[in-house]
């Protein structure tokens, strides 16, 4: 019983990922050209999400700072997530949701890109960090799933919203995490060709 259920939770997985990738696949590449395009004008990436999406915003962060597969020049990229003086100064000062905002606000800068995740895209701190990046000048990638929620209302004609077409947050964060994979694999690509 309990193995049929650990087999159903791979099948199901796969069978998304399977049913996403035509969904995604240009949301994924316009992205890519997002950060392409920040990365070789000296820009920066700044991204923020809670939990699961916290811990994805600092792979991310890892993976482009560190790197993916290949050895490459280190590219910039912050994750909103891992200061826990800031986090708690500011949430204890001001208000949870200004979390990221306010980082956004001190390190953001026109032509730096703000990767928001949200498997709800209802995370207030989340749509205040986006909201700030516009204010910058920043392009938006957002990553969601459930229908996108307020995200979807909150990016611009040319921010990129990744929505997975999904209601379970798990199924969400499976592929979020290779889109992350996807963007890291193609931006290296670009950069360094196959």
């Amino acid at each position: 019983m309990l193995q049929q259920r650990i087999q159903q939770h791979f099948i199901d997985s796969a069978d998304l990922k399977y049913q996403a990738a035509p969904l995604l696949s240009q949301p994924i590449a316009d992205a890519v050209q997002a950060l392409l395009a920040c990365v070789t004008s000296g820009g920066k990436v700044l991204s923020c999400g809670n939990g699961g999406s916290a811990a994805d915003a600092q792979h991310f962060s890892a993976e482009f700072v560190g790197r993916f597969e290949r050895e490459r020049p280190e590219l910039a990229a912050i994750a909103l997530t891992t200061d826990s003086s800031i986090l708690t100064a500011v949430a204890n000062d001001y208000d949870f949701t200004q979390i990221f905002s306010r980082q956004v606000r001190a390190l953001g800068q026109p032509g730096d890109v703000l990767l928001a995740i949200s498997t709800s895209g209802n995370s207030a701190n989340v749509l205040a960090a986006i909201e700030a990046a516009h204010a910058r000048d920043m392009v938006v990638i957002g990553l969601s799933g459930h229908g996108g929620g307020k995200m979807a209302q909150a990016l611009r004609d040319t921010d990129v919203h990744i929505c997975v077409p999904h209601d379970r947050t798990a199924r969400i964060q499976e592929v979020h995490l290779l889109t992350l994979h996807c963007l890291c694999d193609a931006v290296d690509t670009l950069l360094l060709g196959d």
